[in-house]
């Protein structure tokens, strides 16, 4: 699809609404029927952006995606609705009533900040992906909030708007782009458009090293669901401070500097940290909350004595501690009757599917089992989650 304008006509809506919910085995058929009324290249976009929509039901709800365009690109990097609604409210906490969103991409964060009662100057330079955003604002009766301009978003003013957000294209013909300084636009010239303006946020990947956050920027780790999903530096909020936030919610760590935590030798329970607490160092901050410790120094598993319920680690009870040995853990699980494994690791070359298959487990019960080193010696964990 390289126009959207024949599917925003009566035609292209009307098949769009004749091809929703086309399943792939059943695409030839109904193609080849619509064929006979309507030109073939008009039916073929409408069967591909209701495959689009299909998709994208995970990240907008099936109520949005349903009335909302799509690239392909735009399913695969768009934000998903819980962290752009995060996003949004924490600027209109922060007193944003206006933001200019560089590199807006289909509009999945305008949408989210219109709806928050933002108004919003929404920019990228792709001719499609623009059009896209302006139909997603039309289509989602936002169109009064949600101003989309075409344009290189290093040649657009943002003088006069209480807020820049910032999402930089993190992929490249090669994949992932994991140097912030190769980003489009780099990192360097985000953080100077952040500066003028009295607030920012800027989107970054969640690997992004500590030390290339810019000095003067709050981090913040955001995990949806247990996985980690972003990276915010924000600008104009708390300089130097680290969170990590957990949606749903939200909830919110916030750094306190501690040392790491000891290690102490493994206790009845196992905590494994949301990745977003792992992703901002803030496992310390955790093991204290549970009164526990590291199982190794190098690993971000929490141990402890006594069950303390917290949103920022799962638990687990451990029942069993075996050296790194597949027949011993094989006659264990055959000894409990577990059929239903799961196998969890950090810091084990063995990759779980492969330990699935030569332990070949079988019976009605379940277990997890962690492949990991404690105190450096390579080490199996057999337990079950708290309450499972």
């Amino acid at each position: 699809m390289n126009d959207l304008a024949p599917l925003l006509t009566p035609e292209g809506r009307a098949l769009l609404d004749a091809v929703r919910g086309t399943a792939p085995a059943d695409e030839l058929a109904v193609a080849t029927r619509l064929r006979r009324d309507h030109p073939a290249e008009l039916v073929s976009a409408a069967l591909g952006q209701a495959r689009l929509r299909t998709r994208a039901e995970a990240k907008f709800g099936a109520e949005d995606a349903r009335r909302m365009f799509f690239t392909p690109n735009g399913v695969e990097q768009s934000t998903r609705s819980s962290v752009a609604e995060y996003r949004a409210g924490r600027l209109r906490e922060l007193g944003v009533t206006s933001v200019a969103d560089l590199c807006c991409g289909i509009g999945g964060d305008a949408i989210a900040l219109a709806r928050a009662g933002v108004r919003v100057l929404a920019v990228d330079r792709d001719p499609l992906t623009a059009a896209v955003a302006r139909a997603n604002a039309e289509a989602l009766g936002l169109a009064e909030l949600i101003e989309v301009r075409e344009a290189d978003v290093t040649e657009v003013a943002t003088d006069g708007w209480d807020a820049v957000f910032v999402d930089p294209a993190r992929r490249g013909g090669r994949g992932r782009i994991f140097d912030p300084e190769a980003y489009s636009p780099p990192l360097s010239w985000a953080v100077q458009a952040a500066a003028k303006a009295p607030h920012a946020a800027l989107k970054v990947a969640p690997g992004i090293p500590h030390e290339a956050v810019p000095a003067g920027a709050e981090a913040e780790w955001i995990s949806d669901g247990g996985d980690v999903k972003e990276a915010m530096l924000w600008f104009g909020t708390a300089p130097g401070a680290i969170r990590a936030t957990l949606l749903p919610g939200p909830r919110t760590l916030l750094s306190r500097s501690l040392p790491d935590p000891a290690v102490r030798p493994v206790g009845r329970f196992l905590y494994e940290p949301d990745g977003a607490v792992i992703r901002s160092h803030l496992v310390a901050e955790v093991a204290e909350e549970l009164d526990g410790g590291l199982i190794d120094p190098t690993i971000a598993y929490v141990t402890a004595d006594e069950h303390r319920p917290t949103p920022y680690a799962t638990a687990y009870e451990i029942t069993d501690r075996l050296p790194f040995n597949v027949k011993r853990l094989k006659a264990l699980l055959r000894e409990r009757g577990v059929g239903i494994l799961t196998v969890k690791k950090r810091g084990s070359a063995v990759e779980p599917e492969e330990l699935r298959r030569k332990v070949k487990p079988q019976g009605p019960n379940a277990a997890t089992v962690f492949l990991t080193r404690v105190a450096g010696a390579p080490t199996m964990l057999v337990g079950h989650p708290v309450g499972g």
